[in-house]
């Protein structure tokens, strides 16, 4: 007598999931959405005000992890959510809002969130000015080496600085942090809407003229530029 091969055993429904296309797809993208939402998040930078730190258009890299474990720091290029207080975000169409929803979760494309890009220069606590005698931006007394800075605003010791009228544009503060906030400058000082734009020139003293970024609103610390290629870089502590 010939044996017969056993009949093959169907496949379970749990195992046919298992192996489907659009299961292995569902769980990229989970995957890739925890990854933007907890370790690293890319982004694109939407104007000139860090230039030629980063120029518009570039896309880079923000690290969530960077602040989990530490507080931002002076000289930080952070990339945060522009705050209320910050003037209101753009109005979008529904087509717009599910297009930008998908560019949130894969990390390319439009995104909803309004992100902006700047340098940390104040953190809760200290006082922020500008200028020393010779022009320079101080944290609590101390000048701060800006060597990425190239196109500020004009000053010239004893022509037009923060002890002639008029003022030069670049002075502003003192100004003391709020606990909790941060004030923020772009790297092209002569075309940055930052933290100080409603203070420059007057040297008020009081912080009611600046307009801060509380520290919910900060995603996250900028590591690398990936994107174009022959601007690739890696970011060290300063940028």
């Amino acid at each position: 007598m010939t044996a017969t091969a056993p009949p093959a055993s169907r496949p379970t429904r749990w195992r046919r999931i298992r192996r489907s296309p659009l299961t292995h797809l569902v769980l990229a993208v989970v995957l890739l959405a925890l990854v933007q939402a907890f370790v690293i998040k890319p982004f694109q930078v939407p104007s000139e005000s860090m230039s030629p730190t980063l120029q518009t258009g570039d896309r880079l890299l923000a690290s969530r992890i960077a602040y989990a474990v530490s507080d931002p720091g002076v000289g930080d290029v952070s990339v945060f959510a522009r705050p209320e207080s910050w003037g209101p975000r753009p109005e979008r169409g529904v087509l717009r809002t599910a297009v930008g929803w998908v560019g949130d979760i894969v990390g390319f494309g439009p995104s909803n969130q309004d992100a902006l890009v700047k340098r940390i220069i104040g953190v809760p606590g200290s006082t922020v000015r500008c200028c020393s005698t010779e022009g320079h931006v101080e944290v609590d007394g101390q000048s701060l080496d800006e060597d990425y800075v190239v196109h500020d605003l004009p000053f010239t010791p004893g022509v037009s600085d923060c002890t002639t009228t008029p003022q030069s544009p670049r002075c502003f503060g003192p100004v003391t942090v709020p606990d909790g906030e941060y004030l923020v400058l772009g790297d092209n000082r002569a075309n940055s809407a930052d933290s100080v734009i409603g203070c420059r020139g007057t040297l008020p003293t009081t912080a009611e003229c600046a307009r801060f970024v509380p520290r919910a609103d900060i995603i996250g610390k900028v590591v690398t530029v990936v994107w174009p290629f022959d601007r690739a870089r890696i970011f060290t502590d300063g940028g």
